[in-house]
């Protein structure tokens, strides 16, 4: 066998050739184009002297294959280029699928994108049991599709439903999920991974089959199974934003997911994916991700304790989120009936994420510990405090927790409006306080800010970013200002919605026209989750706003404070906001309200409470859920050539009105 750059070729006594990847240059294995060139002659030498079988198997520690190489995305710009890139991969993997000799993917960790498409086209696959072992098409988050035969073979493999499911969220299952699915043909402990491998390709053993009325919705039902897709995806995904989940829709049930096969003058074709701004967008979105991810990276630090004083929904949260992550948490408040809230709330997370698994979710509730006495301080790697936003009960707290909490630990406040300078001022050392800004509701928000002062100790940022990478959380950077980042665009947003709310425009036409824009939630129903009464201080913290608006004060008088008490600008029924169907939105209202949002953004970065613009799009993005197809709000203002000047005040921005 002749000698590759990223690939080993090893053949033992059963006459089974080892197939190993392990690109050079590089932590994880991507599919380059010069990966797949080499696979292509790869399979040219062993087509001299066929072997009894192939295991396509990972040399990397990282995972099997996290798909292509998205940098090379980025110079898809012509429709040309697209087509040159799906047409290579789509006929390598066909090669592989009829390849004479069976072939076995053995999947241990990541397997991404082109690595399952690679995957499926082999005639067997086997995947380890290991938490790291996650599989799934993710394209369609990058604004594209599945074009190397996972549209083909991934319905072929587990029927249509699972297989669109996994194509239009990008949604990963692991090893047992996927052997539940059919997708994979074995879900083994490590240890036995080759020795199944091996007994597979030698087995002989037809590939598995779909029962029959899979079999009908994979083929004569296809159109039953799309109409309900697209009726799906219009919820969630409007066409004019995010082309790709019509795309995958269309071409499994019209092409046979054969991507090349559609028209370039069809709107699901790849003409017209590779000219839409949302492809371009969501690959940005896609590396503004992986440079939050980069943060922390740089800090000898690995957290295992953790000691958390609030035992509120926030404080509560932040604890059974740690703790899900595999870390020990003290979670300390003035009485043990002030945390069994928290206790019981996290059983049921546990319960939900563990499906049912009763081990699993005992053996994570033992890792919260009730703690009234604050003992957990002195030995946890990372103390955060979580109390009310009060500047002298958190001096107070802090200054205390200093004398006793270990000379190298993250000493950290999750205030959301408060400075860190005016925190820090009763402590003896306030260079190493930080902020770790979690946001509501801690499960499902992907962002958490880090904040720190001009002076504050570098070594101390390192370490609470690291702590933030550790929980599998996206941290970023941010000046010590009033609402940092994502809070101080949020308070402008609600505020002039509420604005208009108060001017008689109905609520519900207020959130449609921010969901239709894009927003994964109406600015009205964001105000009533996050409760009338934080709304309400924010607005004053925040933005300076005189009068808070009439509407939002007389709620509040009321006791209406949105979802956690059943009643704010919507009625709260079963954790939902009742509402009527919306009316017709007025011309310029969309506008009216993201321009305070958009302003204030571009006011944090000018004040440099972020480094650069970039990281200003992914915080709001990660933190707000701003229309991820627009690449963030700067982007946006680019886009549309918004301008805004440096040093003025309330009207920062020109925006022209959205198409």
């Amino acid at each position: 066998m002749a000698t590759y750059r990223h690939w080993n070729v090893r053949r033992d006594e059963s006459r089974i050739a080892w197939i190993t990847l392990d690109v050079a240059d590089s932590p994880m294995n991507k599919l380059s184009a010069d990966v797949m060139s080499e696979l292509d002659t790869l399979l040219d030498d062993l087509d001299r002297y066929p072997p009894a079988g192939a295991v396509f198997q990972s040399g990397k520690d990282a995972g099997f294959i996290a798909g292509a190489d998205i940098e090379e995305f980025k110079r898809l710009d012509s429709p040309e280029k697209a087509r040159s890139l799906v047409e290579r991969g789509w006929n390598l993997f066909n090669r592989v699928a009829g390849l004479s000799y069976p072939t076995c993917a053995l999947i241990r960790g990541h397997c991404l994108g082109g690595g399952l498409e690679l995957s499926l086209a082999c005639r067997y696959r086997v995947a380890v049991d290991e938490p790291g072992t996650r599989l799934a098409l993710p394209e369609v988050m990058l604004g594209i599709v599945p074009g190397w035969g996972g549209m083909l073979r991934l319905p072929q493999a587990v029927g249509a439903v699972a297989a669109l499911d996994m194509m239009l969220t990008g949604k990963a299952v692991n090893a047992r999920k996927a052997h539940s699915l059919g997708l994979v043909d074995e879900s083994v402990p490590a240890r036995v991974m080759q020795n199944a491998a091996r007994s597979l390709v030698l087995s002989g053993k037809p590939p598995r089959q779909l029962p029959f009325v899979q079999r009908m919705l994979n083929g004569p039902l296809k159109a039953v199974v799309a109409r309900q897709a697209r009726s799906q995806v219009a919820r969630r995904a409007p066409q004019k934003y995010y082309p790709a989940p019509w795309a995958i829709i269309d071409m499994w049930a019209n092409y046979g997911g054969n991507a090349l096969a559609v028209s370039g003058k069809r709107p699901t074709s790849l003409d017209a994916i590779a000219a839409s701004p949302t492809t371009r967008n969501l690959v940005r979105v896609f590396f503004l991700q992986e440079r939050l991810k980069g943060f922390g990276k740089d800090a000898d630090f690995e957290p295992r304790h953790v000691h958390v004083i609030g035992a509120g929904t926030m404080g509560g949260d932040i604890a059974s989120w740690c703790a899900s992550r595999g870390m020990t948490v003290t979670l300390q408040d003035q009485a043990i009936e002030r945390i069994a809230p928290a206790i019981r709330r996290a059983a049921e997370v546990f319960d939900r994420k563990f499906r049912g698994d009763k081990l699993k979710t005992r053996m994570a509730l033992e890792r919260i510990v009730p703690d009234t006495d604050g003992r957990g301080a002195r030995q946890a790697d990372v103390v955060i405090e979580a109390i009310f936003e009060n500047l002298e009960a958190k001096q107070k707290l802090l200054s205390g927790l200093e004398r006793i909490v270990k000379p190298d630990a993250v000493l950290a406040t999750n205030t959301s409006s408060l400075k860190l300078e005016d925190i820090g001022s009763a402590l003896k050392n306030p260079l190493r306080l930080v902020g770790i800004h979690f946001f509501n509701p801690v499960a499902r928000m992907p962002l958490v800010e880090v904040v720190s002062a001009s002076d504050t100790d570098r070594s101390m940022v390192r370490r609470a970013a690291a702590f933030v990478k550790a929980i599998d959380k996206l941290p970023l950077p941010v000046a010590s200002a009033p609402g940092f980042l994502v809070n101080a665009v949020l308070g402008p947003y609600m505020l002039e919605a509420i604005r208009c709310a108060d001017e008689g425009i109905a609520v519900e036409v207020i959130d449609r026209a921010l969901v239709d824009f894009g927003m994964p939630m109406g600015p009205i129903e964001l105000v009533d989750l996050v409760g009338l009464d934080v709304a309400m201080a924010a607005g004053k913290a925040l933005t300076g706003a005189g009068a808070a608006p009439r509407r939002l004060t007389d709620l509040v008088a009321a006791g209406h404070l949105g979802k956690k008490t059943g009643r704010g600008f919507y009625a709260w029924i079963g954790g939902k906001a009742q509402k009527t169907k919306a009316g017709t939105v007025p011309d310029g209202l969309t506008e009216r309200i993201v321009r305070p949002l958009l302003d204030a953004t571009r006011r944090c970065v000018n004040q440099g409470v972020v480094a650069d613009a970039d990281l200003a799009d992914a915080g709001v993005i990660f933190g707000t859920g701003f229309a991820p197809f627009t690449g963030g709000p700067m982007n946006y203002l680019a886009a549309r050539g918004g301008v805004a000047a440096v040093d003025s005040g309330d009207e920062l921005v020109v925006l022209p009105k959205a198409a």
